[in-house]
């Protein structure tokens, strides 16, 4: 399963910014999508995860009304709304084949390469 990421860059707080990541090599094997992101010194934070079936998603707490994940064929999307300084992380997507609803990275296989977001005050 290969997962590569699009859409990292640098916002203004308050601003939109729509991370992607399309997943091939295996899609059947990618029932939980999911994004984490990791800010330096800190663990990798869970952030939103979906069902590849579409029917499912759950947030994290500290983006939950402002970050939507969404699946369109095969790629997964995180549209993140009302950026605050403190969404600045690197941002990951990961795959897992069970459906999951842990939200510790270790129950992910497959991960993507990290991409910058960067949110400016």
């Amino acid at each position: 399963v290969r997962l590569v990421r699009s859409g990292g860059r640098s916002v203004q707080a308050g601003g939109s910014l729509r991370l992607s990541c399309e997943v091939s090599g295996g899609t059947f094997s990618s029932n939980t999508m999911a994004w984490f992101r990791e800010n330096s010194g800190k663990d990798r934070e869970f952030v939103a995860r979906i069902f590849w079936s579409g029917d499912s998603t759950y947030y994290g707490d500290s983006v939950k009304g402002r970050f939507t994940i969404s699946r369109d064929k095969n790629t997964v999307y995180l549209q993140m709304n009302s950026l605050k300084p403190e969404d600045t992380a690197v941002y990951y997507c990961a795959a897992a084949h069970a459906y999951t609803a842990d939200v510790d990275a270790s129950a992910y296989e497959y991960w993507g390469q990290g991409t910058q977001v960067t949110v400016s005050s």
